[in-house]
């Protein structure tokens, strides 16, 4: 009984080397919860794939998935003086995004980023002229930019990348290597047409991993049924049933990440009324759940335990049997599973 991950594994892997066609020489992204897969599994994929480098978030997950990846290992997260050294192999390629960041890394393989749109990390065009002396004493893999996802000022990403290879052609620094996040393919072919002597990498996670949606599927298994009557009590907080009908019982709680949001970036004036209209529901404890029965997305009975979550149907609602399993419609990012199926 549990809260498990189906894979159409055929259909996943398909997408993956559709992808994988797209941006020849991709660098697979695998951070954070690895998507929903986890670290192991997306390792074994992107060796699957061919990939000869693995992008991780942290050294952390760097030091965890070195023994399920024999080829390089790009760290994301910049390198910062002073923070805690974790033992890595000399595969371990470190993300920079400062001068002094560089000069820091003596000896070590290193990718540079520079500062993109986003404003996050990265390198100033001021200070071009001081990484000339600190890439002397580094193992130099290339720069690197992050682009942002929306460009709701109608700038244009190629444009962006454009001037900043331009920049660093002039401060007469090694064009021989530029990892990118958030192109498009023909944005790809776009610049690798205008610098056919820089090998340009792609980044790539979740249009690699999640892109396509039918592969997945997360279902929890219902572990009891209960009937209720109207007015009796019932679950942690003892709340009265507000009319007859079932509660139950479903495999998923709060250490799996059922009911648990990141925040999103809405638009337009739908999704925002909706939002509106599911926090003024949360303020009289009515939460609608992840979980699907009959159709519909049934509402939690209360706030989803640790493991378990219990919902509340209506008595005009033929109840789930025990045993059987519940779609839930969770976000891969923030959700664990107990188990993984390949179909």
């Amino acid at each position: 009984m549990a809260l498990t991950l189906y894979v159409d594994t055929a259909r996943w892997r398909a997408h993956q080397q559709s992808v994988a066609e797209q941006f020849p020489g991709l660098v697979p992204v695998c951070k954070g919860n690895g998507y929903g897969f986890g670290h192991e599994r997306l390792a074994e994929e992107a060796i699957r794939l061919g990939s000869d480098v693995l992008a991780v978030g942290t050294t952390y997950e760097a030091a965890r998935i070195k023994d399920w990846f024999g080829g390089d290992l790009l760290v994301l997260t910049p390198y910062r003086l002073g923070e805690e050294p974790v033992p890595l192999p000399d595969r371990a390629i470190r993300s920079v995004s400062s001068v002094e960041g560089v000069r820091g890394l003596v000896g070590a393989r290193v990718v540079i980023e520079v500062m993109s749109s986003m404003r996050r990390h990265g390198v100033s065009e001021d200070d071009l002229v001081k990484l000339h002396s600190a890439i002397d004493d580094v193992r130099l893999e290339g720069f690197a930019i992050h682009l942002p996802l929306d460009r709701t000022d109608g700038s244009d990403a190629v444009e962006e990348v454009f001037r900043w290879m331009e920049r660093l052609r002039a401060a007469r620094l090694p064009l021989h290597t530029m990892f990118v996040s958030h192109l498009k393919a023909g944005e790809l072919t776009q610049l690798r047409n205008q610098f056919p002597q820089t090998r340009f990498r792609a980044r790539i996670g979740t249009r690699l991993w999640l892109g396509d949606h039918e592969a997945t599927e997360y279902r929890g298994a219902v572990l009891d049924v209960t009937r209720i009557a109207k007015g009796e009590r019932f679950g942690y907080r003892q709340n009265k049933a507000s009319e007859d009908g079932h509660l139950v019982v479903v495999a998923g709680g709060t250490s799996h990440g059922v009911g648990l949001e990141a925040p999103k970036a809405m638009h337009g004036v739908m999704p925002r009324a909706k939002g509106v209209a599911r926090a003024g529901l949360a303020t009289i404890n009515r939460n609608l759940s992840p979980f699907v029965w009959a159709g519909k997305q049934r509402w939690f009975a209360e706030p989803p335990h640790m493991q378990v979550s219990i919902l509340f149907l209506p008595g005009d609602v033929a109840p789930p049997a025990v045993g059987d399993e519940l779609v839930a419609h969770l976000r891969h990012t923030t959700t664990t599973f107990d188990r993984v199926v390949d179909r």
